[in-house]
């Protein structure tokens, strides 16, 4: 029988996840020289050949992705049983790491946390903030638990490593400024607002969540201005230098205005008619879902989630 060593099989599955041994020493700690060691030993345990020369990079051969697809079920089993071995050894105990967005901290995190004080004390939650990307690295490498994100921005459903749940459909209301022509409107519509100045992020994940909502609105929105902090959006849209797209979820965060109204010079209005929403979801690690503190910590985000989207509080047209 092959000799399946599970530390070299994680170097391998880094490997074909970064690209370059370069990239994976970094990574992991490691030299590159270690690397190739490492991926060299296990190619001569499995009687099998790993990589292949591509120009000054390596290529994984089929035989190396054969090993990964299996390994990929090992590594799963592992989180299993330490899923199982964690909830022998510490019940209602243990901690939970969670990295999660900037307005998902306010909105689920806080309040499962506070779920969680109450009802399961023993049980500790760690919270990290970071954006999609670096949450699933986070996650990959074990420094969390469970990541939040956005769909848009999180691994396929198909991604072996994960298993993602989802959690809400967060929808997009329009700040205006409080003596826009259209503040009153009845009936406003995403559409309306196509000759507006627009406030929205540069880059990232905001800046593609406005413009894919207008162009299914059918426009592309002229970008006046590029703020990615809320405070800064509604200092703007209170001065009257564009509209944005605010997400339901924001205001539950620290400045932001109350739920249900728009602050000082701001009017929120509720696109009824084709209202755009952001998806949200969680993501562990393929087989850990059983771990008594991370379905816990699980649950309580998917109340906090759920209170989201009974509305409470929700803008209400002009």
């Amino acid at each position: 029988m092959a000799d399946w060593d599970i530390k070299k099989l994680r170097i391998l599955r880094t490997l074909q996840e970064l690209g370059t041994v370069t990239a994976t020493a970094e990574a992991l700690h490691m030299t590159p020289s270690a690397v190739s060691q490492q991926l060299t030993g296990l190619a001569k345990a499995l009687g099998v050949t790993l990589l292949e020369a591509h120009g000054r990079r390596v290529r994984l051969t089929d035989a190396a992705q054969l090993v990964l697809r299996h390994a990929e079920a090992v590594f799963a089993q592992l989180e299993r049983a330490d899923a199982e071995l964690l909830g022998y050894l510490q019940g209602e105990a243990g901690q939970v790491r969670v990295g999660a967005f900037s307005t998902a901290v306010p909105a689920l995190v806080v309040p499962a946390v506070q779920e969680l004080r109450r009802t399961h004390p023993g049980l500790a939650v760690s919270v990290r903030e970071a954006e999609a990307e670096a949450a699933y690295e986070l996650l990959a490498e074990g420094s969390v638990d469970l990541a939040l994100s956005l769909a848009a921005h999180a691994p396929t459903p198909r991604d072996p490593k994960f298993s993602r749940v989802s959690l809400l459909a967060d929808p997009l209301d329009v700040a205006l400024p409080a003596g826009h022509p259209l503040a009153a409107e009845p009936g406003l519509r995403l559409a309306d607002l196509a000759g507006e100045p627009w406030i929205f992020g540069s880059s990232g994940p905001w800046s593609q969540i406005t413009t894919t909502a207008c162009e299914n609105a059918g426009f592309v929105p002229e970008q006046a201005h590029a703020a990615a902090d809320w405070n800064a959006i509604w200092a703007m849209v209170a001065a009257g230098m564009g509209v944005a797209l605010v997400p339901r979820m924001a205001r539950a965060g620290a400045g932001a205005p109350g739920r249900g109204r728009g602050g000082a010079g701001v009017v929120l209005r509720v696109l009824h008619a084709d209202q755009p929403r952001r998806h949200v979801v969680a993501a562990v690690r393929r087989g850990s879902e059983a771990a008594p503190g991370l379905s816990r910590v699980l649950a309580a985000l998917r109340q906090a989630a759920a209170a989201q989207e009974r509305g409470d509080g929700t803008p209400q047209p002009a």
